[in-house]
């Protein structure tokens, strides 16, 4: 900023007045900067509008000249220039100077400089999106006897309760899904994968990928497995091009896909298998493929390699009576027997996916074609302009096992695009995205939460970055309230970059889902990125969202209104204060996306699936006065304490993760006990910086132990609970601070990284019995 003022006060030293230096610089600048400055009395007013504020604020100043300084820069120097190489008229007598004569000229200056800048900004900044709908109003009220209920704005047959089945008229399954997708893209590519870090990504592109899918779902019935809804294969394997084939080969032959979480216990595994009687598994690896084969369920004859097995493995399953057949043999098989397909309809099975079992053995929920390509179809019209086209990427990391992934992927095959998977490794998730570069990306939390920390914690030992931050966010902040969304303006190459860069530089479309995420991360990201972020609302029992954020609503902290696939009500919990006339609910869905019940299970089903067809999500919302969701609460999980107070503990951990000190945290009490203790993984840098601003030295493992870190962190989560409401006996009256993370791999998250709840119980209960015992 001190260049731009020094330059200004410069290039009109030598001028006798402010207007003579105006009317030099007009005949020297650029025709583009002439133009600004020739705009007379009205442009000049609003540049000493715009230096006023300037001066007022330096964030403000920021949101007025930051993303235009880039811009603006070459006009500035034509301008330096010209006014630096003004003749001056020699004048007989050096006369005083009065201090308004003396600094004149450098006001003038400053005021054309301002000009300038002003002008350059708003010529240049990207035109602004309209919303869709008033964001005021964002879904409509519908009266169904005594309840309320809402829904899309979108469909004009969603108010007689009518709900969207589909975008396209041809494309009414995910069989027609891929075709369509072949047709959209002209043979482009298709399926990316790498053998990783450092190597490139191939591709197969859609006419080869679909056939691929054809011979492998006829190799299948060359094997015995008869075609139609009724035949049930699973697969157990992480993303890779080779899941995609299976699932399309199934549906060629009107087949159920069943995935297996690629990190379940053979427990689990083999639950499911038995469950669903299958008899055929494609297996991802010798690991994978071994696992299975520890104690296999009787009904499974059958298993698929996608890659290389060892001979014990080969050996083990001739021992069990079990074939094993590799992927491409299949494959080959298909080719030769040159069976008819026999396409699905709207209505049959297309899987059964099994939750991921936060309590018990998990559930099989049964989703049809219909109940997807209605909520893909929902969703692509709530996104307009912003929806999948052919040109885009997508990086594929979270499991395809996961709805939020299947849904995801869906939509960007029905416009022709393209989906890269992640090599394997999600310690090396950047690399991926630096060498894919995708367009798009569904995300989760935790994630977002992990990019957020390390951005605050790198500026914290800096004031000049701190500052440097705040005025960016301040800058990029103002234009996402006005409905500009980029990454050209100065803050993005002086402060974002390395954050966009470090995924892949080119996303324009984030969507988030599976927890709730922090507002002011929300905003964070939206700013930092400069792409659209949606977040969303749903279960993989309604397919996934059944609720996105409209694009031009930027205000956080809400899931946006329902999608045209389904209406949304919310129900009375009394046990927890909650009632539907004050806003607050239960959240139930109903519509064209929900699923026909658990597999296997009609006792669960009629508990989650009443009989008029709305789905009981245990999840507490509230209507905000725009007519958008707000997820507040979890019923599921509520428990008693020994004075009869209800507990939340999702609630209370959605509260304390907003420390800076905190990474994860799992919250217990019980019904014998007076309050509730809380089990706490810090953030590493931020517990190390403020260790070393104190001189205590040590490993996280080490500070964990220290009474100095574990008192900063109850102060904060304390502050934090208090700040947001809680009662009393809601805060954590004792924590253990835990230096390993909950993660997939030591069994207590569930593949789609929420917290598997007794596991954690079970894990840490020394600690949990010994914090009991301490306190009164």
């Amino acid at each position: 900023m001190s260049g731009l003022w020094e330059a200004a006060s410069k290039g009109v030293a030598g001028a006798k007045d402010t207007a003579s230096t105006l009317e030099a610089a007009a005949g020297r600048v650029s025709e583009g900067t002439a133009q600004v400055m020739a705009g007379g009395k009205s442009v000049m007013t609003s540049a000493v509008e715009g230096a006023e504020g300037v001066a007022s604020s330096v964030t403000e100043g920021a949101r007025l000249v930051g993303s235009a300084v880039d811009t603006a820069g070459s006009a500035l120097q034509q301008t330096r220039g010209a006014l630096g190489n003004l003749s001056l008229p020699v004048t007989a007598e050096a006369k005083p100077k009065s201090m308004l004569e003396e600094y004149a000229p450098v006001m003038g200056g400053v005021v054309a400089a301002a000009a300038v800048v002003a002008a350059t900004y708003y010529l240049t900044r990207p035109p602004s999106v309209p919303p869709m709908v008033d964001l005021n109003e964002q879904s409509h009220l519908v009266k169904e006897g005594s309840e309320l209920i809402r829904v899309s704005k979108l469909s004009k047959e969603a108010k007689e309760t009518k709900f969207m089945k589909y975008v396209y008229e041809d494309t009414r399954t995910l069989y027609d899904v891929f075709r369509r997708g072949v047709r959209e893209s002209n043979n482009g590519p298709c399926l990316g994968y790498r053998e990783g870090p450092g190597k490139p990504y191939q591709w197969l592109h859609y006419n080869e990928a679909l056939l691929r899918a054809k011979n492998f779902g006829a190799g299948l019935v060359s094997l015995g497995l008869p075609p139609g809804p009724d035949t049930f294969v699973g697969i157990y394997s992480q993303n890779c091009p080779e899941w995609i084939l299976t699932e399309q080969g199934l549906y060629c032959q009107s087949m159920v896909i069943v995935p297996l979480y690629d990190t379940l216990g053979p427990e689990a595994c083999n639950f499911i298998i038995n469950q669903a009687s299958i008899t055929t598994v494609v297996c991802q690896d010798d690991r994978k493929m071994a696992q299975v084969l520890q104690s296999p369920p009787k009904c499974l004859k059958i298993l698929i390699a996608i890659r290389d097995i060892s001979a014990e493995t080969s050996e083990r399953a001739k021992k069990l009576g079990i074939t094993i057949k590799y992927f491409e043999e299949v494959e080959t098989m298909g080719a030769a027997s040159q069976l008819p397909e026999l396409p699905p309809r709207s209505d049959d099975l297309c899987t059964i996916c099994y939750t991921s079992g936060t309590t018990g053995n998990p559930k099989g929920v049964m989703l049809t074609h219909e109940n997807i390509v209605a909520d893909v179809s929902a969703t692509l019209l709530q996104l307009a302009e912003h929806k999948p086209h052919k040109s885009d990427v997508l990086l594929s990391f979270l499991p395809l096992a996961h709805m939020l992934e299947r849904c995801c992927e869906v939509a960007v095959y029905i416009a022709g695009g393209a989906v890269g998977f992640y090599s394997g490794d999600i310690r090396n998730l950047v690399d991926d995205y630096k060498a894919l570069r995708p367009t798009i990306t569904p995300s989760v939390p935790r994630l977002l939460n992990r990019v957020y920390d390390k951005v605050t914690s790198a500026v914290n030992g800096s004031a000049v970055k701190k500052l440097m931050l705040k005025m960016a966010l301040a800058s990029k902040k103002s234009e996402l309230e006005r409905g500009v969304i980029r990454r050209t303006s100065i803050w993005d190459k002086l402060v974002f970059k390395k954050v966009q860069e470090g995924m892949g530089g080119r996303l324009r479309l984030l969507v988030v889902g599976s927890a709730p995420l922090a507002g002011n991360v929300l905003t964070f990201m939206r700013a930092a990125l400069g792409c659209v972020i949606v977040e969303g609302y749903g279960q993989t029992e309604c397919g996934a969202p059944a609720t996105l954020t409209i694009q031009g609503d930027y205000k956080p902290d809400h899931v946006g209104p329902p999608i045209a696939c389904n209406a949304i009500k919310l129900v009375d919990v009394p046990d927890m204060d909650y009632f539907a006339s004050q806003g607050q609910g239960e959240v139930c869905i109903k519509g064209t996306n929900v699923f026909k019940g658990y597999f296997k299970d009609p006792d669960k089903t009629r508990e989650t699936l009443d009989a008029a067809g709305w789905l009981h999500t245990g999840d507490i919302g509230q209507w905000l006065p725009n007519g958008t969701l707000k997820i507040i609460d979890r019923k599921k999980h509520i428990f008693k304490l020994s004075q009869g107070e209800y507990i939340a503990p999702e609630k209370i951990e959605n509260i304390y993760v907003r420390s800076q000190y905190v990474s994860q945290v799992f919250v217990h009490g019980e019904s014998l006990k007076s309050s509730v203790v809380a089990i706490v993984v810090p953030e590493v840098e931020s517990v190390k910086g403020w260790a070393r601003e104190q001189d205590i030295p040590g490993t996280l493992s080490v500070l964990c132990a220290n009474p100095h870190v574990k008192q900063l962190i109850m102060d904060d989560i304390t502050n934090l609970g208090k700040a947001a409401g809680l009662k009393s006996f809601e805060q954590a009256k004792d924590i253990y601070l835990h230096p390993d993370l909950f993660s997939v791999q030591n069994g207590l998250l569930t593949p789609t990284l929420k917290s598997k709840r007794p596991q954690l119980k079970k894990y840490f209960t020394p600690q949990i019995d010994d914090m009991y015992a301490k306190l009164p």
